[in-house]
Formats: C-alpha cells, structure tokens, sequence
C-alpha cells in the first residue's frame, strides 16, 4: 500500500479500512486530502485480494465537508464560480465515482458528523453504519450553497423528491436514529463499537462470492434509472456472466457437499 498524507490504509484480510485522516480539522477536505482520497480509492478497488472497503474518519467526526479555510482569503473579483465548477468536477466527483463505480462493495463507518460533501462520500457507499450519536447534515444552505458531491441524486434516490428537498432547505441534522428509519443508513451501533462492528460486518461479507456482489451492485446501480423490462434484461445479462464462473460451481459443489464455499472471484 502507497503512502498518504491525510488518508490511512489499514488491511484486514480481505477488508480495507480507508480513513480520512485530519482530525483536527474533522477530516475537512483539503486539496491534498481530495487528491489523496482518489489515489487510495483506485488503489484498493484495484486490488483484487481486497473484497470489502470501509470508510471512516479520524477524531470525531467522518467529515466537515469542505475546508472553507482554502477559499477564505478569494476576493470578490475572483472568478470563483468557475473554480468551484472545476473544483466539483476534478476534485470530488473522481473521488465519489470511485466509490459509486467501485468492483467491490463500500461501507461507510459514520461517526460524528458527516456535513456537506462528507455526506456525499458517506452516502456514495453500499452500506452505511452510524454511530448512535453521529449525523448527515446537508450545511450547505447555512453558507448559501447548494449540496454538492452528488447528495441530491443520493438524497432524493433514498427519500424521494419532497422529503429530501425539506432535509436540503431546512438544514437538519439527520440523527443516526432517523437516518435508520430513513434508509440512509443499514445499522445504527454504540459509538465506542463504530469501527469493530463495521470490520466484522465487512468480514463477514467479504466472504461471499466476489462477482455476485460486484454485478449485484451493478444492477442495483442500473435500476435507479431504468424500467423494469430494461432491468429484467440486464440481470439476464449479469446473471449469465455469474451462473458461468468458477464461484458458482463451487457454490453449487459446496451446497451438495454441505461445506462452505470457497469463492475465488472468477
């Protein structure tokens, strides 16, 4: 595993453990944290030993959305709405797709805060495990802003149109209850357990066959956007590629021999 800055990489087995890494500033994207963050993203999505990856943040907090502090000091005359265009489009949106476009299964381990553009990289994952006292908070409109990173299309895709547009308008702090009931997240889990639980959830998962879960996420990507006719099709289409792989005779031997399957990923 590369070297980080800002981010940490731990391994488990077959689970990787990516941690934002600046606490002092509640793990605050910096432009060295944004740029990092895509670098340890392809990394472990491009290691097939890795299955599952968990996402979380140093301190206390998973993240404060962006470091304001960068932009503090731009003047009025500066041609900021053009930057912060490029800045969306180069910076975040290569690091959200990374998750979202992943082979493997991301599980974000939410503790404290995640605020702004945090929440997009939280919500951007398969699975999500809160902490009971941690939030998603769309910050946005307190600064003016639109929410960003891709929290609309997650918002409004979990929620709806009407009840994600009252959580980006009033500014909520989305508790982990709430988020549970919601659909935000999967699992709401003692504070001090946040990080232990999740690894032994993603252990646990990294355990299943690797191409179902990677074309099982494809397919779930597929039918937020397409109908039904057009989904049948495309199962039909992953489930071919499954049914013809190494991990489904070895599922079946296994069923028949009453063991546990070994499931390689091809």
């Amino acid at each position: 595993m590369s070297t980080y800055n800002t981010i940490l990489i731990e391994r488990t087995g077959q689970v990787a453990l990516v941690t934002l890494n600046r606490p002092a500033s509640l793990n605050a994207f910096d432009t060295e944290q944004r740029q990092e963050f895509i670098r340890a993203a392809r990394e472990v999505n491009a290691d097939d030993s890795i299955r599952v990856v968990v996402l979380t943040g140093a301190g206390r907090a998973f993240s404060a959305g962006a470091d304001l502090t960068e932009s503090a000091g731009a003047s009025a005359s500066d041609n900021r709405g053009q930057d912060t265009e490029d800045l969306l489009n180069n910076d975040y949106k290569p690091g959200v797709m990374a998750i979202s476009n992943a082979p493997k299964p991301w599980i974000s381990a939410v503790n404290g805060a995640a605020a702004g553009v945090g929440s997009a990289f939280a919500m951007a994952c398969d699975l999500t495990v809160m902490a009971d006292d941690a939030y998603i908070y769309q910050a946005f409109g307190a600064i003016g802003l639109v929410p960003d990173g891709g929290a609309t299309w997650q918002l409004v895709h979990t929620l709806g149109r009407k009840k994600a547009y009252e959580i980006m308008v009033t500014g909520e702090k989305v508790r982990a209850e709430k988020c549970e009931a919601l659909g935000l997240c999967n699992r709401v889990v003692p504070s001090a357990e946040l990080v232990e639980q999740t690894l032994a959830w993603a252990q646990e998962i990294a355990g299943k066959a690797p191409l179902a879960m990677r074309y099982a996420k494809e397919s779930v990507q597929f039918a937020t956007s397409h109908t039904l006719p057009d989904v049948i099709s495309n199962e039909a289409r992953l489930q071919h590629i499954c049914v013809n792989s190494d991990d489904s005779r070895e599922g079946a031997i296994a069923f028949l021999q009453k063991r546990a399957p070994q499931f390689k990923g091809h």
